[in-house]
Formats: C-alpha cells, sequence, structure tokens
C-alpha cells in the first residue's frame, strides 16, 4: 500500500520535500550581520562607555533580556496577539488589506512583530504584496527556530529610534541617560512608539504628535489594567525628552583600548565603576593644581594584586585637544626617570652581590665619558644601599649597574616583559637605570605587581611559587590570570629578595611631610617610587601593599618638560590620594622562612667580620655569599692613641692594637663632610716612616686620563684649572709636578691650580712627605 501510495504520487512527494527543504533553509543562519558598537561595563553592570558602529550607527550588541515595562508597552502598541500567533496574524491582515483597499493606498500594516524583524533583517526592502509574502514565509520560518523572547530581543536590538539610533539599549541611554530596566512606564512608552514613526523624536520637533502617540498607548495600558490610575496619572505628567543625553564616558581610552582587541562587542570589563568615578575626580583636582605649571596631562592605573585585574583605569586628565587629551598615557612609553632602581637593587640582592644597608661609593665619577650626578649636585662619600634606593641618588645606581653588569640586567627586564625596553644594552649604556629607556604605566605598575604577588603567594602556597608571575593584568571580568605550574623553584626573585625590596621602599619619605607619618595608626604601610625623566618631562609614582598596585604619571603628552614636575612633588601626592580611597590593607607577612639571620656591621653593612660592631639582621638566602667587611682594619697606635705607630718607632709593649672603620681617601673626603663622627685614621708618628698605598687620592681629575676643557672669564682670560687631593694624614705635605716640573706645596687642603698656555697633553705627579705618590695625565682641549 505504501509504495502504491509512493509511486501514485511520486511528484508530490518530492515536490513537497523540495519545498520542505528549501523552506528550511529559507532563512539564513544569522539575520543580521551589521557592525555592532564596542559596549564596555563596569563589574557591576554599569555603562563605562561605547564606540560606534563602523557604519556610523550607534547599535548596541544583541539584548540578553527585554525589561518588562518595555515588553508589555511594545506589545500593546505592535502585537498585542503576539504570543498567541504563529509569525502573522491573519486577522490583523485582513483588516489592513481592507483598509488598504478601501483607501486606494497602504494606510495600515497588519505587521506582526516577528514580520518586523524579518523587514528590518532585509533591510526594510520596498514594500509590495510579493514582499509581504516572504516575509510572512520567513516569519513562519523564525517561529520555528527560535523563541518568542528571542524573537523580542531581536526586534528591541534592531528597531530604529530615530537618526542614527538603533536598539533599545541605545535609545534608552540617548534619550533618557538611563539603562533599560531603569526606564519608567512613560518613558518606555515614548520608545514603543518611535519604531513605528522614528523621525518624531529630533528634539524641539514633533513634540505634540509623540505626545499623543504616548499617551494612547499609556491609555491602552491602564484599559487593559496593566497599570494602576495613579501610575496613568503620572506618567501622563511626565515631559519627553527635550534634548540627547551623551553616553557616559567614564574611562574613555580604557574603552578606546578594549575596543581594539574586542571590537564590536559587549565586554564586562573588571573596573570597579565607584572607585573609577572617585580617582576621576581626584585626577581632575590634580589636574586643575598641575597646569597652573603648564603641565596638562595625568594618566592612573589602579590593579589588584592578587587577581591581577585592573580596577581603575585613567588614561589622561579631562585636558582637551589642544594638550592631546586622547593620547592613553597609560601605554605610552615614557622615560622610565628612577623607576627602575628597585629591580636592580632586587636583582643584586638576588645574586648576593649586595646586602641592604651594605655601604655604596657615592663620589665623582666619570665612566667611559659618561658623568652621572645626582638629583642635588652633593656626595655623600659613601651611603648604605637601602637609603641610595630610598633617596633615589643617580651616582649609586650608575656603580651598581656597572657591578652588577648592564647586559644581565638587560636581560631581567627582558624577562620582566616590560616591552618598549626592546634594544640592546650597549644602546642604552649605564643610562639605563637613570631614564635612558622607555617604558610604561602599565609595564612599571605590572611589574610591581608580580613583586607583591611572589610575597603574597610565597605565604599562601606553603613556601613554593608560581612559575609565571610576571604575566599581563587582565581587564575582562570572566577571564582569570594562568600564573602557571606550583613550583619549589622561583622565577627571577624570591620572596625574601622580593620583599626586602618592598620593605625598602617604605622608608621613602612622603611628599610634603617628614618620617613622622609613620607614627599615625591611620598611615597605610606603601612601598613606593618616583622617577623624574631628564630635563623635567616624566613625573612617576608607583606604590604597592599587598592588596593593590596603584601608578601615576605626570606631564605633558608632547614631551614638553616644565620646572618643578617632580616624581615626589606632582605624582606621589596623587597615587597617596587614590590609595586613601581604596579599603585598607595590612602590609606583606613577611617570608622567614626565605630570609636568613647573619651577623652585619654596623658601620659598612657587610658582613662582619670578627673584629667589627655587628648586630643581627634577616637577609636574603644569598646574602651569605656577599663579601666581608673591607673597611675595618686593626692599626697599632701608641699610648696617647693620637699617632699610629709600628715595631720600628715603638717597643712592642707599648702599642696598641685598636679596630679602626676606613673608607679609601676620595669616599671619605666626602663621607665625613655629611657624617661628623667619622674619625680620620690618625697619622703615623713623626719617627715612624712608612709608605701607605692607601692615604691619598686625587678628587679632580679622578680619572687615570682625562680630557679637558678649559673656560674664559668675561675678559677672555683662560681660567686656570684647579687640581685636587685628599689625604688621610691631615698634616702632611704634599709636592705638586706639572710635567715632571715642581709647582708647588700644599698642606691641609690640598688645591693647585695650573694654567698652562697651550693645548696638549699633561702629567701631573703628587708626592707626600712620606713618599707616597699618585699620577694623573690630562689632555687640555
Amino acid at each position: 500500500m505504501v509504495l502504491v501510495f509512493l509511486k501514485k504520487h511520486k511528484i508530490k512527494i518530492i515536490s513537497s520535500a523540495i519545498l520542505l527543504v528549501l523552506y528550511y533553509f529559507c532563512l539564513p543562519e544569522k539575520l543580521f550581520e551589521d557592525p555592532t558598537s564596542t559596549v564596555v561595563i563596569a563589574k557591576n553592570k554599569e555603562l563605562l562607555g561605547a564606540l560606534i558602529a563602523d557604519d556610523g550607527q550607534w547599535r548596541f550588541p544583541e539584548l540578553d533580556s527585554i525589561p518588562k515595562k518595555f515588553e508589555q508597552c511594545i506589545l500593546q502598541f505592535e502585537d498585542a496577539h503576539f504570543y498567541k500567533h504563529f509569525g502573522f496574524n491573519p486577522v490583523s491582515l485582513a483588516k489592513a488589506l481592507k483598509e488598504n483597499i478601501k483607501a486606494k493606498r497602504v494606510v495600515r500594516g497588519g505587521s506582526t512583530i516577528t514580520q518586523q524583524v524579518i523587514r528590518l533583517s532585509r533591510k526594510n526592502k520596498r514594500r509590495s504584496y510579493i514582499e509581504k509574502l516572504k516575509e510572512l514565509i520567513y516569519a513562519t520560518r523564525l517561529e520555528f527556530r527560535i523563541s518568542k523572547k528571542e524573537i523580542l530581543k531581536l526586534y528591541a536590538s534592531h528597531a530604529p529610534f530615530g537618526g542614527n539610533v538603533v536598539g533599545l539599549e541605545m535609545a534608552s541611554w540617548r534619550y533618557f541617560g538611563l539603562q533599560p530596566n531603569q526606564l519608567s512606564w512613560a518613558e518606555s512608552a515614548t520608545l514603543a512608539v518611535l519604531p513605528n514613526a522614528p523621525s518624531l523624536i529630533y528634539p524641539g520637533k514633533n513634540q505634540l504628535k509623540l505626545k499623543k502617540k504616548r499617551n494612547r498607548l499609556l491609555n491602552k495600558l491602564y484599559k487593559k489594567k496593566i497599570i494602576d490610575k495613579t501610575t496613568y496619572e503620572l506618567a501622563l505628567e511626565e515631559e519627553l525628552p527635550q534634548k540627547p543625553f551623551p553616553l557616559p564616558s567614564i574611562a574613555p581610552h580604557f574603552v578606546q583600548e578594549v575596543g581594539k582587541e574586542l571590537k564590536g562587542k559587549h565586554i564586562k570589563s573588571t573596573i570597579d565603576f565607584h572607585l573609577q568615578k572617585r580617582v576621576n575626580y581626584l585626577v581632575k583636582q590634580h589636574y586643575e593644581r598641575q597646569k597652573q605649571n603648564e603641565v596638562f596631562n595625568i594618566a592612573v592605573l589602579v590593579l589588584d594584586v592578587e587577581t591581577r585585574k585592573v580596577l581603575s583605569y585613567i588614561g589622561n586628565s579631562p585636558t582637551n585637544k589642544k594638550h592631546q587629551k586622547d593620547v592613553n598615557n597609560v601605554i605610552s612609553p615614557r622615560s622610565t626617570g628612577s623607576t627602575l632602581k628597585p629591580f636592580l637593587y632586587a636583582q643584586m640582592l638576588q645574586l648576593g652581590n649586595l646586602l641592604p644597608t651594605q655601604l655604596i661609593p657615592d663620589v665623582p665619577t666619570e665612566i667611559a665619558g659618561y658623568t652621572p650626578k645626582n638629583f642635588d649636585l652633593t656626595f655623600d662619600g659613601a651611603v648604605p644601599a637601602n637609603e641610595a634606593l630610598t633617596r633615589s641618588l643617580n651616582i649609586p645606581a650608575i656603580r651598581m649597574l656597572q657591578s652588577y653588569g648592564l647586559e644581565k640586567f638587560r636581560e631581567d627586564l627582558k624577562e620582566y616583559q616590560i616591552k618598549h625596553i626592546n634594544k640592546s644594552a650597549d644602546y642604552y649604556g649605564l643610562s639605563l637605570i637613570l631614564g635612558g629607556a622607555e617604558a610604561s604605566l602599565w609595564d612599571l605598575c605590572k611589574t610591581f605587581a608580580s613583586y607583591s604577588g611572589i610575597v603574597n603567594h610565597y605565604e599562601k602556597l606553603g613556601h613554593k611559587y608560581y612559575e609565571n608571575e610576571f604575566i599581563e593584568p587582565i581587564f575582562i571580568e570572566l577571564n582569570e590570570v594562568n600564573f602557571g605550574a606550583i613550583t619549589e623553584k622561583y622565577n627571577k626573585i624570591d620572596a625574601g629578595t622580593a620583599f626586602l625590596t618592598l620593605n625598602t621602599l617604605t622608608e621613602v619619605n612622603r611628599p610634603f611631610t617628614d618620617q613622622a607619618w609613620k607614627y599615625f595608626d591611620s598611615s597605610q604601610k606603601i612601598g613606593w617610587k618616583t622617577g623624574t625623566s631628564f630635563g623635567n618631562k616624566d613625573a612617576w609614582a608607583i606604590g604597592t601593599n599587598s592588596k593593590y598596585v596603584v601608578g601615576v604619571w605626570v606631564g605633558n603628552s608632547d614631551g614638553e618638560g616644565r620646572p618643578d614636575l617632580t616624581g615626589v612633588g606632582s605624582a606621589a601626592p596623587l597615587m597617596f590620594d587614590v590609595f586613601d580611597v581604596l579599603p585598607k590593607s595590612n602590609w606583606f607577612l613577611a617570608p622567614y622562612e626565605n630570609l636568613v639571620e647573619e651577623s652585619i656591621c654596623e658601620k659598612s653593612g657587610y658582613l662582619a667580620l670578627p673584629i667589627c660592631n655587628s648586630i643581627i639582621k634577616r637577609v636574603q638566602k644569598n646574602g651569605v655569599r656577599a663579601k666581608s667587611c673591607p673597611y675595618h682594619k686593626q692599626i697599632s697606635i701608641d699610648q696617647t692613641e693620637k699617632f699610629r705607630v709600628n715595631s720600628n718607632c715603638e717597643s712592642v709593649t707599648n702599642i696598641k692594637n685598636k679596630t679602626w672603620f676606613i673608607l679609601p681617601p676620595l669616599m671619605a673626603h666626602y663621607y665625613q663632610q655629611k657624617n661628623a663622627n667619622y674619625r680620620v685614621l690618625p697619622s703615623y708618628r713623626s719617627d715612624c716612616v712608612i709608605l701607605d698605598s692607601n692615604t691619598m687620592d686625587f678628587v679632580f681629575p679622578t680619572k687615570q686620563y682625562s680630557k679637558i676643557s678649559l673656560t674664559k672669564s668675561e675678559d677672555t682670560k683662560t681660567n686656570p684649572l684647579i687640581l685636587k687631593l685628599t689625604h688621610a694624614n691631615a698634616e702632611a705635605k704634599v709636592y705638586w709636578y706639572l710635567n715632571n716640573v715642581f709647582i708647588g706645596e700644599t698642606k691641609e687642603y690640598h688645591e693647585q691650580a695650573i694654567n698652562p698656555k697651550e693645548k696638549g697633553v699633561y702629567k701631573i705627579t703628587v708626592i707626600d712627605d712620606l713618599g707616597n705618590e699618585r699620577k694623573r695625565t690630562i689632555e687640555l682641549l
């Protein structure tokens, strides 16, 4: 029977099958291919900002849901039987056909919301009965494919709302400055009638027509008991929108940056909306002060240490186009100033080359023609490494970098993934540590967060490490950072070293205060570092505690430097203001298992010798590799303790042995100027003759061979060149020779002027009255 039926109706069956296949595939897989706006919301779903779609339309990505008020309004206005029909309403079609034939033109449409979705997807093709038939077929097919709720979301997402506004969400922001779920009944009704006549919304025009349409819809809602009488009467009193509202622009540079990576998406970010607004306010206040000094641009970044999420992102101050308001200074490379110094300090601790309080030379220095200077143009002679870091002294930093290795430090920064430091070590030279390279606020904050994370995770993981601490921060709420596997071995920096470095940075004096701030209970303990680039072009301040990293850059985006633009004075106050609006956080737990107790020389900071006055301190594990104190020596003195003696001039029974803190002459020359308790090594008694190779040194010139340009006075006469020497024996006489010709004798203050008549190479020789000798060669240009 079946076979007979199939043979008899073969053509009909095949035709039906073909029609069914055509019907099944008549709709494209995706109805709407229009470009959409990039929409970025905070983690609490508040709108941060949006970017217009590529076709110039404000078209937000499709809605997740339709607010109840708008759903009731659109259904009562457009398609009251939406949930009952199967894509088309025969009764409405019949009525529309009858009225249109009678009027001999289209006066009424009978389209359902489903049909209108189809028409929108087909770009509102010219109306005809053939087109209407197609819409009807496609509408029924759409009803098979998706639910009624999804059809309604498609309509609300793609309906026109006047001008270049497409979709309910954008219309809600544009005309009322609200999210769709915040709209009142009157506002929802206003938007519900617009897709039917979007030209009515133009501000200042068609107000009466629009109001009548809205009120008719409100009346229908009231009659159908969807709203009560009070709601109805109050809704009638609401005004229509008079002007378009600007979209929120809480984090414009962040939105722009997200748009590069996730164009046309609806992104829920990690930004804390309320924190962002408060930091925006602080930046505005700070900008008003800074622009008095003609400094117009600011950037702020706040990271969560544990999650590495971006909590606040301000790419620029509220300035204008003239002052490059569109430049994103969070990601722009800028001269680093002194901001890399903590990383060099940490790497030297890690290698065991340095202990936190170890003395570093701070004396006039020239290396391959490069002459660094401290910010205040003074010298300490010798300064503890941790103090050199907190005071951001340049000469100790240069000497530390030379000692550690320029190439090695360049490789460290590469592993930190500081992207813009991408040239060879030779390209940067030793100035790398003083701002000779460029980095972004993003990368510097990221690295501080990595240091903080190492310390936090060490305790959390039971004295272990993650493989990948130096990782990019994230800005999408659903994402999580991947720190990699847990391992016994640290990557680059261990917890003890990271902790000591961050702890050292808490000793930096806060701007406009003194050290007393730390004794107030309300003060947060923060490890922070400032930086000021050459020419006062960039001011940095980056700080961290166990929970947050806050980074601030202040300057001009066009690179113009300004007097008084410094990290301490210009960037640090804003950084501390931002910390003040963050939840209070505790300092790190000290990783005692990754620190060792060592006997440290109290004066030199090196590992103590038995002859040193020492104290017990916790240092990094590799601190046991550090050098023993080179500055304490046993000396022999007479019974009066005024002179050094030896067995050649004093009997052994009358010789006293005493420990003495002795710095090299050049270091001692400057050190004693700032350390009144420094005791100069006693002189040998006159009857004791001895040669001492470490008793005197040149203050100028310091190098064995120096090229020097002579200056001229106002009357064009050549100024004399002043040679300077320091001697450990205050009573010593020094004899000066120029090209082996005696030119003078000095005592106490060893300065000798020379005034050669011709340019050329000259040899300087000095000999003290004990026969100690020093030589220098200079070339006068």
